[in-house]
C-alpha cells in the first residue's frame, strides 16, 4: 500500500486588520493551539526596547546601521519607517521555517503584506479582518482604555484608510464573534495546507503508488 509523505513547504499566513478589529486576539489564539504548529514571525526594529518587552520575543532590537545593511542586502521580506523608527521582517528565519514544512504567522499591515506577496507569492496566504461596524470598532478601542480620545480618533481615521484595502487580500472575515471568526480562520488554514500546488510532489508520488497497485 502506498504511503503519503508529509514533507512539503510551509505557508506564510498573514493577518491584517485595523486596530481594534481583533487581529492580535486571533493571532494569540492561533499560537496557543499547539496542534497547529504555527511560528510567529519576529520583526526587527530600531526603536528602543520598552521595559515590558523581551528581545527576541516581542521584537529583535537592533541598531539603525544594522537595519539599513539588512535592507540594502535584500535580507528583509518587508520593512517600513514608522514615526522615525524602522521595522522589518528578516527573510532567513522565515525561509528556514518554510523549508521545514512548517507555517509562519505574520501580524502586519497592508503595506507589509504587499511587500511579502511580491517576494513570496507562492507561499503567502493573506487574510483581512474587518470589524462588524465602525461604531463597534470605536467601542472596542474605548473599552481597551489604553489610548486618549485623540489617539482613538486617529486610529479610527487610519482604520478607514486600511479597510479600503480589503480587495488586496485572499480572504476577508468580519469579526462580529471572535470564536466564529477563529473557526473560519482555522478552516482557511487547513484548506490552504491541502492545496494541490503546495503538495504536488508528495501527491504525485502517492498517486503513482496507487496506480501501480494490482
Amino acid at each position: 500500500m502506498p504511503s503519503l509523505q508529509t514533507e512539503h513547504r510551509g505557508i506564510v499566513l498573514i493577518l491584517s486588520s485595523p486596530s481594534g478589529a481583533g487581529k492580535t486576539t486571533l493571532t494569540r489564539m492561533l499560537l496557543q493551539d499547539r496542534s497547529l504548529d504555527l511560528t510567529l514571525s519576529i520583526s526587527v526594529t530600531t526603536r528602543p526596547r520598552r521595559s515590558s518587552e523581551v528581545d527576541g520575543i516581542h521584537y529583535r532590537f537592533i541598531a539603525q546601521r544594522q537595519f539599513e545593511a539588512m535592507r540594502d542586502n535584500n535580507e528583509l521580506l518587508e520593512w517600513a519607517e514608522v514615526h522615525g523608527n524602522f521595522y522589518g521582517t528578516p527573510r532567513e528565519p522565515v525561509e528556514q521555517i518554510l523549508s521545514q514544512g512548517r507555517d509562519a504567522l505574520f501580524d502586519i499591515d497592508y503595506q507589509g503584506t504587499q511587500q511579502v506577496r511580491e517576494k513570496m507569492s507562492n507561499d503567502a496566504v493573506t487574510v483581512f479582518i474587518l470589524p462588524p461596524s465602525m461604531k463597534e470598532l470605536r467601542a472596542r478601542l474605548e473599552r481597551r482604555a489604553e489610548d486618549s480620545r485623540e489617539v482613538i480618533e486617529r486610529r479610527l481615521e487610519n482604520a478607514r484608510k486600511e479597510i479600503i484595502r480589503w480587495t488586496q487580500y485572499d480572504y476577508v472575515l468580519v469579526n462580529d464573534d471572535i470564536q466564529a471568526t477563529f473557526d473560519d480562520l482555522l478552516a482557511i488554514l487547513r484548506a490552504e495546507r491541502q492545496k494541490r500546488p503546495r503538495r504536488a510532489k508528495n501527491i504525485e508520488a502517492f498517486v503513482q503508488g496507487l496506480l501501480g497497485e494490482r
